[in-house]
């Protein structure tokens, strides 16, 4: 069925083509509107009852859906058309015809689990944690973790430990805290409550943390940790937002799964030798932790930032929450659709929900608003997109891509993503915007595309880095080789033949598969395609002949094993069975012939020319023969017995 968008041109301070944003979008356009949150409430009605609408306004969001829900309808669709685009400088009708595409896309919903909290509340502090406990006790089963016994308060309607925690683990509903020095009240008795004796290494778990202590945090990114709370004592005006949070955190919750691990796919590390560890060195809550051969990610503590999916080389984790092919169809559609209604070279301005939204509802009502020519692309997590992003959404034709920083990104994981993008598409391809003000902000987009791209559009498909390979042919169609900066997840390896034995160890351990060899010859072979410069090659190999040269290759041959290193096998001395490597062969009877033990006389040196059977055979039957053991005893048979029978 297709959908309605419902248009309001807001007491006509914004201009609307109809027309024209119905033919480009495909969506059916109701007439547009001046008044639909007032005085047009009863259309806006109308237009609800009829189903599959979308309401071009997010300024009176909840009014709609206050009203949706009156007429026992499900809520509506919603896209910002005035602030995004029609109080912008110039014609808006190609991007508010895209926004409106986008915005009637068919998205999967991110995966969720429930997690519970009871209300077990661990607060942290003196005085004023104290307060905060007398506030939340009727609410929530609080503890207070003090460090001297003389702030100890008679009041039992919480209660009080003495100790020192040790170490914290878990997030909202699933706490662990270690303590040292940990003491109990005695309640009974006259005068001061007596203690117990202190305890070490004792544990135990709670739902929620409160920390008012205005000390280091327990915790990695504390701002990111659902269920940690923290405020400084001495600003009453956060304790007491804190403490307000803090009471709202009971019942039942949906944690997003933000991304999805393919554990055949990680190249962390093979036979205990360490290769990539490009999300350990990123993510900031500590969510990612080293499992042997491969990561584990705690869902509960992943805040969701993206950063892993972003520097993941392999593709082995993955932003899940929308799937990664959900960026790719919305960047498609933004850029065809913007074509379609004649627009023509957009630009692309990627920002998250929270201070992107601010700045351009604020840049659109006190200021210029965005150029006509500027797209505005929300994402969850700015550090999750990453140079494959950025590439695709170039080889979707957009002519540039800006990215607003806000005040939470992981700038350090998205600044080396541009530089790869830049690598591939320019210097000015992709640009980072941090404007302190609305003003700044249509300053800085006023310029314009200092070198606008013009690419021939793809259909961006496939995993990150099919996508981005297929996004750089199209941005350079006549190269082949792209030189890229250290720490690329593409390129080749220069292999030191005068070093390299061809032991073959490099290939045994190799996690992609990009290094093989020859069941016939000695050789070592190499699939640059499949290459993830995760570096365990160069790091396993004892003459250290292999180095890694980040690139990006973008003919044919990438797709194909070449030979890096050959060498003749040695043919056997005695049967002539080809085994080994001929140089290597003769530099191992060079140095052990005549100066090792086993190898003292010329019979013995023989035996390293020969393959595996005949060197058994040549050791069964040599003077010393290893295999030799004292002369077998004779076989008894049934005329043994019966003789002993007639002896007896």
């Amino acid at each position: 069925m297709t959908k309605t968008l419902v248009l309001c041109d807001c007491l006509g301070s914004q201009n609307i083509d109809a027309d024209r944003i119905s033919k480009a979008s495909g969506l059916t356009c109701s007439r547009v509107y001046s008044s639909l949150c007032m005085d047009q409430l009863d259309s806006a009605a109308k237009e609800l009852q009829g189903g599959n609408a979308i309401i071009a306004c997010q300024q009176e969001r909840q009014r709609f859906e206050e009203l949706a829900e009156e007429l026992e309808i499900d809520s509506p669709g919603f896209v910002d058309l005035r602030d995004r685009a029609g109080w912008g400088v110039g014609e808006g009708a190609p991007k508010m015809a895209a926004l409106a595409a986008e915005a009637a896309l068919e998205l999967p919903m991110g995966k969720s689990v429930d997690i519970t909290s009871e209300g077990t509340c661990l607060i942290l502090g003196g005085a004023v944690a104290l307060q905060a406990a007398s506030e939340l006790c009727d609410i929530l089963a609080v503890t207070v973790l003090l460090e001297s016994a003389d702030d100890i308060p008679t009041d039992r309607r919480f209660d009080v430990v003495l100790g020192r925690i040790k170490h914290v683990s878990g997030a909202l509903g699933s706490f662990k805290v270690k303590f040292d020095g940990l003491q109990q009240i005695t309640p009974g008795g006259r005068g001061a409550f007596g203690l117990s004796d202190p305890l070490n290494g004792a544990t135990s778990e709670c739902d929620i943390i409160l920390d008012l202590t205005g000390e280091t945090a327990l915790v990695q990114a504390p701002e990111k940790r659902e269920g940690y709370l923290r405020a400084d004592p001495g600003y009453a005006a956060a304790v007491a937002a804190a403490t307000l949070e803090a009471s709202q955190l009971i019942g039942t919750f949906e944690k997003p799964l933000y991304v999805r691990l393919e554990t055949s796919l990680c190249a962390h590390s093979r036979a205990e030798q360490p290769a990539c560890s490009n999300c350990l060195n990123v993510c900031p809550t500590g969510a990612i932790i080293s499992a042997g051969e491969h990561v584990a990610i705690d869902p509960m503590i992943c805040a969701g930032c993206g950063s892993c999916s972003a520097v993941c080389p392999s593709g082995a984790i993955t932003y899940d929450a929308p799937p990664v092919d959900t960026i790719f169809r919305r960047l498609s559609t933004l850029a065809g659709t913007y074509r379609s209604a004649g627009g023509t070279a957009p630009r692309l301005l990627v920002h998250d929900a929270s201070h992107g939204n601010e700045m351009i509802s604020l840049a659109a009502r006190f200021s210029r608003g965005l150029p006509a020519d500027v797209i505005p692309l929300e994402v969850d997590a700015i550090s999750g997109f990453g140079h494959a992003e950025m590439l695709a959404a170039l080889a979707c034709g957009f002519a540039q891509v800006d990215i607003l920083i806000s005040p939470k990104a992981e700038v350090d994981v998205i600044l080396p993503q541009a530089e790869l993008a830049r690598a591939v598409a320019g210097e000015t391809a992709v640009q980072l915007l941090d404007p302190n003000d609305p003003d700044m902000l249509c300053d800085l987009l006023d310029e314009g595309a200092s070198n606008p791209l013009h690419v021939d559009p793809i259909l961006p498909m496939g995993s990150r880095r099919q996508v981005a390979r297929l996004s750089a042919k199209a941005i350079q169609p006549e190269a082949e080789v792209i030189t890229l900066p250290a720490g690329a997840p593409y390129g080749a390896i220069v292999v030191d033949t005068e070093a390299c034995t061809l032991c073959l160890s490099c290939v045994s351990l190799c996690p992609s598969g990009a290094l093989g060899d020859n069941d016939d010859k000695p050789q070592l072979r190499f699939q640059e395609d499949a290459c993830l410069q995760c570096g365990l090659c160069s790091n396993i190999c004892p003459e250290k002949a292999i180095t890694l040269a980040p690139q990006l290759d973008l003919t044919d041959a990438a797709y194909t094993q070449k030979v890096m290193h050959e060498e003749e096998p040695f043919a056997c001395i005695e049967c002539g069975t080809l085994f080994g490597v001929k140089s290597t062969v003769e530099k191992i009877t060079e140095k052990l012939a005549g100066n090792h033990h086993m190898f003292a006389t010329s019979e013995a040196a023989k035996m390293i020319q020969m393959c595996d059977n005949c060197r058994i055979q040549a050791q069964y039957h040599s003077e010393n023969n290893p295999f030799q053991g004292k002369e077998r005893p004779r076989v008894r048979t049934s005329e043994d017995y019966f003789s002993k029978r007639k002896d007896h």
